[in-house]
């Protein structure tokens, strides 16, 4: 069954973009106005994040992420069959930033958060780092898709460690130079155990792991945020947090990637995942106080 998933696939994604987007204008087209996917999700979070727009303001913003949503699926079906050279043409950052951890011998993590298109940033950062570029993943309960999921993003040389097997699937780096990718805005698995802070108009819960795995093993951060300047093309700022984060604790490290997600998701709200639902906890007195 892959064969044949991975074949009609491939036939598609040989569809020049400019077609491959006509194709993202009709599954925007479903998606927003037919099936109306999480809708009411999207539009709480938006009603909740910029309670000073207007109504029509919060369907501009609401109805471009639905295009960046449709858009980043076929962008994802093209690297079936697109070389890395025309990812890396549509794709660029301020790669000097990864130039200059290259200079030390201290790990590195990456913190960033649902935004697109992270899938053209994966391939992108394998080509322009110069050491193991770590990524984690979530694996995907349909085994075909999961392959070539997996297929697709370990092809540039990302090597890739499942969430849920982490700390065994890290072991054969954790003496080497590597830079590990984490999603830093994720929901926690329970709400006792995050760090609560004011994100966005209400009270979210932030995964300690990050910050915690950060200090511990003193590597240099990097935040990471992607902007799409024109449709098919993308810039990333990646931004150098700490040299050595055991100079802050795994609250600050945590509240300046916070405040970071904040300005930048404010600039640009279409780029980030509305429709996640990040605020499904609520919460509650004996979670500790809510930080700044």
């Amino acid at each position: 069954m892959y064969y044949v998933v991975y074949g009609l696939l491939w036939l598609v994604s040989l569809l020049p973009l400019r077609a491959l987007y006509l194709i993202s204008d009709g599954i925007y087209f479903l998606l927003y106005h037919i099936f109306k996917y999480r809708k009411a999700v999207v539009m709480q979070n938006l009603q909740a994040a910029f309670p000073e727009k207007s109504e029509k303001e919060r369907l501009v913003i609401a109805k471009k992420f639905y295009r960046n949503l449709a858009d980043s699926f076929v962008e994802t079906l093209k690297m079936i069959s697109a070389s890395d050279k025309f990812i890396l043409k549509r794709f660029s950052a301020n790669w000097n930033t990864l130039h200059a951890l290259n200079k030390t011998e201290r790990p590195a993590q990456l913190h960033l958060g649902h935004n697109f298109n992270w899938e053209w940033f994966n391939i992108a950062m394998a080509r322009n780092i110069g050491f193991n570029f770590l990524v984690v993943y979530m694996p995907v309960r349909n085994k075909v898709f999961d392959r070539l999921l997996y297929r697709l993003r370990s092809r540039s040389g990302s090597k890739l460690l499942k969430a849920t097997t982490m700390t065994e699937d890290f072991l054969p780096y954790r003496n080497t130079k590597y830079l590990l990718a984490l999603a830093a805005d994720q929901n926690p698995g329970h709400p006792a155990n995050a760090w609560w802070f004011h994100f966005l108009g209400r009270p979210a819960p932030f995964v300690k792991g990050p910050a915690k795995n950060a200090v511990r093993n003193n590597t240099s951060v990097v935040f990471a945020f992607i902007r799409k300047p024109k449709r098919g093309y993308y810039e990333a700022e990646l931004s150098l947090v700490a040299d050595h984060s055991q100079t802050f604790s795994q609250e600050e490290l945590t509240r300046r990637f916070v405040r970071f997600m904040e300005k930048v998701i404010r600039q640009n709200p279409e780029m980030w995942l509305w429709s996640h639902r990040r605020w499904k906890w609520q919460w509650k007195e004996e979670y500790g106080a809510v930080l700044d």
